[in-house]
């Protein structure tokens, strides 16, 4: 038997207007999603406890199997355990948003955030300019003062660790929760180390609004990457190890590092498709092809497609449908394909981790659907892919079951 989780990031919604009410999965054309729907056990589940932050991090520990309750500690450390860094005693993470701020010689208080990744930069780019902010005398000065110590990535995705924080009453907001929002109530808050972390936004802006380097983007129609964005603190994590817990070994294949951090963090490997960027040109091929050869030994995988998410967050209705039908047709169908081509039995669960919604460009903690398919059985209940039908499912409290219901124990 094998077994496979496929997570389609933020595919979830609410109804939107522009699609006569209906929501993206309705609205998507996604064939085998809906057969196997139809074949399957649909249902509901609450991925994000009350509580805690509606996002990936919280989302996706408690679908494998870690309850955020007792193990989160914030987002930035999972995502620092991609990249093989160990927080020692008093560090904390953060991670760094390459983002755009509006023009304008307004206070930056009064400044909007129009895109919490700087219009999905390239990942050259990315790396040239956050190296040249943080090679510049003053704002390297500042940062060492701060006792920072950057980690660049190939997006807009950069990390801090910052030693001997003391981040009791810090409040860092996401980016992506608030964009075309004024930055005044959303910048760093509620203790002294917040003023630094503040401080050192409001100087990278400077050092970088009008950089050569964001001045070519400009040039050339993109948006440029005139700020960075301190946010998902955290301290060091530990996680409960997934193979002995399940009693089941595999990988996980995403472009993102907070997937990649929580394999490693469980005792799970992480796989990194050449090609794969987290956007919606992602290579949607590569990962079905890298789920196959995972399965060829193990008996379980994992893939997580980040561009519905993406999507959303940059106001691409169109783009969102696009991923929806891509993880269909490009992911899905491969998969499922090949594993019944080589007859062997399988069970599937496919779901978004959380709501991202059209309305807002921002994350929702409300329960999403999720599909489970078992190719020995035709469950026959004539139910499609959507949030409504998953409404009328089974009704799972809380995400940290949907392990147990995959490897059906």
């Amino acid at each position: 038997m094998k077994y496979v989780l496929v997570i389609g990031d933020g595919m979830a919604d609410n109804p939107v207007p522009e699609l006569d009410g209906k929501t993206p999965l309705e609205a998507a054309k996604k064939p085998l999603m809906d057969d196997l729907a139809g074949r399957g056990m649909l249902g509901s589940v609450k991925n994000v406890p009350e509580g805690l932050p509606a996002g990936s991090d919280t989302a996706i520990l408690s679908i494998f199997g870690c309850d955020p309750n007792y193990c989160y500690t914030g987002r930035a450390p999972l995502e620092v355990a991609a990249e093989g860094i160990a927080l020692q005693p008093g560090d904390a993470a953060y991670r760094c948003n390459m983002v755009t701020f509006e023009d304008g010689d307004m206070p930056m208080e009064e400044k909007k955030i129009l895109s919490h990744s700087a219009g999905s930069i390239e990942g050259e780019d990315s790396i040239a300019i956050v190296t040249a902010l943080f090679e510049d005398e003053e704002f390297a000065a500042a940062a060492k003062k701060a006792r920072l110590t950057i980690h660049k990535s190939p997006n807009f995705r950069h990390f801090v660790v910052q030693s001997a924080a003391d981040n009791d009453g810090l409040v860092l907001i996401p980016p992506h929760d608030h964009l075309g929002e004024a930055l005044g109530r959303h910048l760093p808050s509620g203790c002294e180390n917040a003023e630094v972390l503040k401080e050192l936004m409001i100087l990278a802006h400077k050092k970088l609004d009008h950089h050569p380097l964001n001045e070519e983007r400009r040039a050339k129609g993109k948006m440029p990457a005139n700020g960075i964005w301190f946010w998902a603190q955290g301290t060091a994590v530990a996680l409960p190890d997934f193979p002995e817990k399940y009693g089941h070994t595999g990988s996980v294949i995403s472009a993102v590092p907070l997937c990649q951090g929580i394999a490693r963090l469980t005792g799970l490997k992480a796989v990194t498709v050449p090609g794969a960027t987290g956007e919606l040109d992602t290579n949607y091929a590569g990962k079905a092809e890298a789920a196959l050869r995972v399965l060829e030994t193990e008996d379980f995988v994992a893939v997580h497609l980040e561009a519905p998410d993406e999507c959303t967050h940059n106001g691409d209705l169109p783009g969102k449908l696009q991923a929806i039908a891509n993880l269909d047709h490009l992911i899905l169908e491969p998969i499922v394909d090949a594993l019944e081509e080589k007859g062997e039995d399988f069970r599937l669960l496919v779901l978004s981790d959380h709501k991202t919604l059209t309305s807002t460009r921002g994350h929702d903690g409300d329960p999403v659907p999720f599909m489970l398919y078992d190719s020995r059985f035709d469950l026959h209940n004539g139910m499609r892919y959507t949030e409504a039908f998953g409404e009328k499912g089974a009704k799972v409290e809380a995400g940290t079951a949907l392990m147990g219901l995959l490897f059906g124990k």
